[in-house]
C-alpha cells in the first residue's frame, strides 16, 4: 500500500496554501504523488455536498444532522477512491490530500454536543474505514489556526478569489463549534498540529511549510 497524507483545519486556516506549497516542493524534488482536493465539486458525486451547501436543505448547518450530512462527504470519497485513486495507492503510490475523512470529524462534530462527539467520531471511522474500506491516513496535518484570524483570512479570501461564503463559512457561531470540535478530534484520533501562531502573531506561510514538510519527510522515511 501506498502513504496517505491530509491537510486538515477548519476554514480560513490556510489548508489550500499549505497544501500547493508542499505539493509544489514533492513536484521540485522529484517525489511521484497523487494530489486529491475533497469534495470533488466538478463531479456527479458531489450533488448532495452541494445542495447542502447551498442551503438547500436548509439554511443553516444544523438543519441537516451530523451523521446525514456526513455520508454526503463519505459517497463522494469512496466514488473518487473507486474511480480515481485505489489503484496508485494500492501499488505503493503516495497521495496527498486537501481535505478528507477528517473534515467530517471537524465540521459535523461540531454539531453534537461535547458528550457525545466521542461517539460520533467513532462512529464516522467505522463508516469511513471500516464498512466503505477507505484507506486510513498515514499522516493528518492539523492546522491550528486561531479562531480570532479565522474570519478576517476568510473575508480576504472571499475579495481575491470573488466567491461567496457557502452555510458553513457566514456562521461564525458554527465556526467556533468547529474549532473546538477540531481540538477534540486532533486530540481523540492523534494527530500532528500545525502553528500557525506564535507568540501572539501569524507565522508565514514558509514558516508553515517547514513545519509541515519535516513532518511529512520524517512520514515517508517510516
Amino acid at each position: 500500500m501506498g502513504k496517505l497524507i491530509v491537510f486538515e483545519g477548519t476554514d480560513g486556516s490556510g489548508k489550500s496554501t499549505q497544501f500547493r506549497l508542499l505539493t509544489e516542493r514533492l513536484t521540485r524534488e522529484g517525489i511521484d504523488f497523487t494530489k486529491l482536493v475533497f469534495p470533488q465539486y466538478s463531479e456527479p458525486s458531489s450533488t448532495l455536498i452541494r445542495m447542502y451547501l447551498g442551503g438547500e436543505f436548509g439554511p443553516n448547518p444544523s438543519d441537516v444532522n451530523a451523521y446525514t450530512a456526513s455520508t454526503f462527504y463519505a459517497v463522494d470519497r469512496f466514488a473518487s477512491y473507486q474511480k480515481v485513486w485505489k489503484d496508485e495507492y494500492q501499488a505503493g503510490k503516495l497521495i496527498v490530500s486537501d481535505r478528507y475523512t477528517t473534515s467530517n470529524a471537524v465540521h459535523q462534530a461540531s454539531k453534537e454536543p461535547p458528550e457525545k462527539r466521542a461517539d460520533f467520531l467513532k462512529w464516522l471511522y467505522d463508516l469511513e474505514f471500516d464498512k466503505m474500506k477507505l484507506p486510513k491516513p498515514d499522516l493528518v496535518l492539523y492546522l491550528d489556526m486561531p479562531l480570532r484570524l479565522t474570519e478576517q483570512l476568510m473575508r480576504e479570501r472571499e475579495v481575491q478569489t470573488n466567491t461567496n461564503a457557502d452555510i458553513h463559512e457566514k456562521d461564525m457561531a458554527y465556526l467556533r463549534q468547529c474549532k473546538e470540535a477540531a481540538e477534540f478530534a486532533a486530540n481523540y484520533y492523534g494527530w500532528k498540529r500545525i502553528a500557525c501562531e506564535k507568540h501572539g502573531m501569524l507565522r508565514t506561510p514558509r514558516e508553515i511549510h517547514e513545519d509541515i514538510y519535516a513532518c511529512v519527510k520524517a512520514c515517508l522515511e517510516e
